[in-house]
């Protein structure tokens, strides 16, 4: 891990990705007053708006069902993932792409929901694409609740193992065998601290 294989990859400035992080904030941006101070003391030490309307309390969206779960919350979720190369994103580095996010019920009427995951790996010949993959399949595993299948899986024409690194991305043996390797661990929750920190 050393060689950098893709020493120069292609990076989208933090503004260009999707979040509906963003749209929360522009929607509270309304209330900041103009004054001498404001651009040094941040929005979040002004009072809200008292005529918008309250934050829902924890007690009264905890339940999981009542919530759907949709392709951006997805994202938010997995773009945070850094790079086991780069100092960056797998957001960043277009890794992961909210077009490649698909949801759908396992069956009709299934409480169980299959979540597919492309990634496209930053060069056709990246030796970390399984890294990548199984970091991404864990920190879903770990954020979802159980009704959710994880299929995580190469976008199709953009790696020369594409077939190989999906077969061991979707194999649970294979996966759990990865998760017991001390060193692998070690590089997935480096992979994994900025995702901490974005929740």
């Amino acid at each position: 891990m050393s060689e950098i294989l893709n020493a120069n990859p292609t990076i989208r400035n933090a503004s260009d990705l999707p979040s509906r992080r963003r749209e929360d904030s522009s929607s509270s941006a309304h209330i900041t007053p103009l004054g001498l101070f404001s651009s040094t003391v941040p929005a979040s030490a002004y009072l809200p708006d008292p005529f918008s309307s309250p934050p829902r309390s924890e007690s009264e969206g905890s339940d999981e069902e009542d919530e759907p779960i949709d392709e951006q919350e997805i994202y938010d979720l997995i773009s945070p993932i850094s790079d086991p190369e780069h100092p960056l994103t797998l957001g960043s580095l277009s890794v992961v792409n909210l077009p490649d996010i698909s949801i759908r019920p396992l069956t009709p009427g299934s409480q169980l929901t299959v979540l597919t995951v492309l990634i496209t790996p930053t060069i056709t010949h990246c030796s970390l694409a399984t890294v990548i993959g199984l970091g991404v399949r864990v920190r879903l595993e770990q954020a979802l609740p159980p009704r959710f299948r994880v299929d995580v899986r190469i976008k199709e024409g953009t790696h020369s193992t594409a077939e190989q690194v999906n077969r061991q991305l979707g194999d649970k043996e294979r996966v759990a065998a990865a998760l017991e390797n001390g060193t692998l661990v070690g590089v997935l929750r480096k992979m994994l601290e900025g995702c901490e920190s974005a929740v």
